[in-house]
Formats: structure tokens, C-alpha cells, sequence
């Protein structure tokens, strides 16, 4: 269980995989926890089904607003345009940076390392991802794994990371773990 704690899910205004945020939003209310959409834009954040748009959400507050010490662990949800945009906005790898630096758990799937190569944060560490960012992730210092859920303590705080929505059972669970730390 993970009551009293916040977790905050960093998406940017278009392109998050919708199941990737809903599933791991699910997961940390029915643990208890409160999830809080952060973006780099106020408004609401579109979802995609992959290609497709999906739903849309409420953005809870932009990262102009927040710091990684307001909050008890980190969600990157993936989608192939979301990390890509968000890797692009220095607020954002700030915001991201900070829960290393501050040494709280981090959960990203899918794409999503991309924002983390990007903060310099995965040099030493082993990851997972969709199998198209390996390359991408051992040129940043990484070890990259091909498998369902990666947890990774080699480092100021856990990392979980897993490759793709048919993870999401596996990555749920071992992010609620690491937040309930």
C-alpha cells in the first residue's frame, strides 16, 4: 500500500500512450496513493491508442509549478511522442533529474528512457525498453535488458522500467513496490 503517498506521472500535452498512463494511474489508486498529472502546459494532455487520439486528461499542474521533492515517486508513461517532446523541454529533464537527485523511485516504460538519457541519469544503470531504444540507452552508459520488468538499485534511487503495454502487469507491481519503500 502506498496511502499518504503522491506520485506524480509526467506526460507531455500530446502523444502519451493512453494505457501506459492509465493503467499505472490505476494501480497507484487502488494502492492508495494520489496520482498527479504533471505537463509542460496547463490544460489537458491528449491521449493516443497508439496512432490513434484517445482520451484526453486534466493536467494537475505544469512543471513550471512543481519540484521532484513535492512528490514521492515519478510515472514516464510512453508512446513514441511523448518522451520525444518531453526530452526537448528542459523543464521537463529538470523536473525528471530531480527524483534521482533526490533519490525517489522511478517508473518508465516503453519510450519514456528517453527522457531519462536525456537527464543524464541512466549511465551505470540497467534498463529495459521498447527494443528500439537499446542503442539509444547503452550510448547514455546503460545496460540495456530485453524483459518484462527491470528493477534497478545500482543507483541514488530504484529504477523500474519495462518495454511495452503487454508489461504493464509486471510494471504496475514492481512500481508500486518501489513506492511503498
Amino acid at each position: 500500500m502506498i496511502r499518504g503517498k503522491t506520485i506524480a506521472f509526467l506526460v507531455a500535452p500530446e502523444g502519451v500512450e493512453q494505457v501506459e498512463l492509465s493503467e499505472p494511474w490505476r494501480a497507484v489508486e487502488l494502492a492508495g496513493g494520489t496520482p498527479r498529472l504533471v505537463s509542460i502546459r496547463p490544460g489537458r494532455v491528449q491521449a493516443f491508442n497508439h496512432l490513434d487520439k484517445a482520451d484526453t486528461f486534466p493536467v494537475d499542474m505544469t512543471v513550471d509549478d512543481v519540484s521532484a521533492a513535492e512528490f514521492d515517486g515519478l510515472v514516464l508513461p510512453g508512446g513514441v511522442a511523448n518522451p520525444d517532446m518531453l526530452r526537448t523541454e528542459p523543464k521537463a529533464v529538470r523536473f525528471a533529474k530531480g527524483f534521482f537527485e533526490n533519490g525517489k523511485p522511478v517508473a518508465a516504460i516503453c519510450h519514456a528512457p528517453w527522457t531519462l538519457i536525456e537527464a543524464d541519469v541512466v549511465r551505470g544503470r540497467t534498463l529495459t525498453s521498447w527494443p528500439s531504444l537499446q542503442t539509444d540507452l547503452r550510448n547514455a552508459g546503460a545496460e540495456w535488458v530485453d524483459q518484462e520488468v527491470m528493477i534497478d538499485t545500482d543507483g541514488p534511487n530504484t529504477l523500474v522500467t519495462s518495454r511495452k503495454p503487454d508489461d504493464l502487469k509486471a510494471f504496475c507491481q514492481a512500481a508500486l513496490d518501489a513506492f511503498s519503500e
